[in-house]
């Protein structure tokens, strides 16, 4: 395993951690709530999700192309 491959395991972890605990929270909610608020419950864990997986998608393209350190542009 390569340097880079050990650099992506962290945030593919953490949002694997992310999307489940999204998931399962807000599978529970839905089953005690009704109403308008059971489509809001439904949307906002997908919406998280979707950002959450984009922003990882991001950073393994970061960290492929060498930019490990973000910080250091700033």
């Amino acid at each position: 395993m390569n340097l880079h491959q050990k650099k992506m395991i962290a945030p593919i972890i953490v949002t694997v951690l992310l999307v489940l605990y999204y998931v399962v929270y807000f599978s529970v909610l839905l089953v005690l709530v009704t109403g308008i608020w059971r489509i809001l419950l439904a949307v906002i864990p997908f919406a998280f999700s979707v950002v959450i997986v984009k922003v990882c998608i991001e950073r393994i393209h970061e960290i492929k192309e060498g930019e490990e350190d973000d910080l250091s542009q700033y």
